[in-house]
C-alpha cells in the first residue's frame, strides 16, 4: 500500500501563486508515475500534470501549460505542483496520485491508471 498526503491548498486572488505538496509513504518502489488531478463541483476529474519517476517526461493539461510546474522529490518520497498566474477556473479540489501502471505518456492523464490517491486539498481562486 502507498499513502499520499497533500498540503498547501488555500485561497488566492487571480494572478496569485500556490505550491501544493504531496508526501508519499509505504511501498513506493513499484510506483513509476506521479500526478496531480483536480475536480471542480459538477465537473469530471481532470489530469493537471504528471511525471514519470524516472524524470524522463512530464505531462501538462492544456489549460495549465506554461503556468504550472510539477516536480518530485528524491526516491519517490514527494511530488509538488507549483501553480502560477492562477485563474478562477483553477478553483477545484486537487488530488495527488501514484501509479505503477502508467508506463506510456498517453496513459498519464487517465485517472484509472492511478491506484493510490490522496485525500485532496482545496484551491480557491477569486476574481
Amino acid at each position: 500500500q502507498v499513502q499520499l498526503v497533500e498540503s498547501g491548498g488555500g485561497s488566492v486572488q487571480t494572478g496569485g501563486s500556490l505550491r501544493l505538496s504531496c508526501v508519499l509513504s509505504g511501498e513506493t518502489r513499484y510506483i513509476n508515475c506521479l500526478a496531480w488531478f483536480r475536480q471542480a463541483p459538477g465537473k469530471e476529474r481532470e489530469a493537471v500534470a504528471a511525471i514519470f519517476t524516472s524524470g524522463s517526461y512530464a505531462y501538462y493539461g492544456d489549460s495549465v501549460k506554461d503556468r504550472f510546474t510539477i516536480s518530485q522529490g528524491a526516491a519517490k518520497t514527494s511530488v509538488s505542483l507549483e501553480m502560477g498566474n492562477l485563474k478562477p477556473e483553477d478553483t477545484a479540489m486537487y488530488y495527488c496520485a501514484a501509479s505503477s501502471s502508467a508506463t506510456a505518456d498517453w496513459l498519464m492523464p487517465l485517472a484509472d491508471e492511478y491506484a493510490y490517491w490522496g485525500q485532496g486539498t482545496q484551491v480557491t481562486v477569486s476574481s
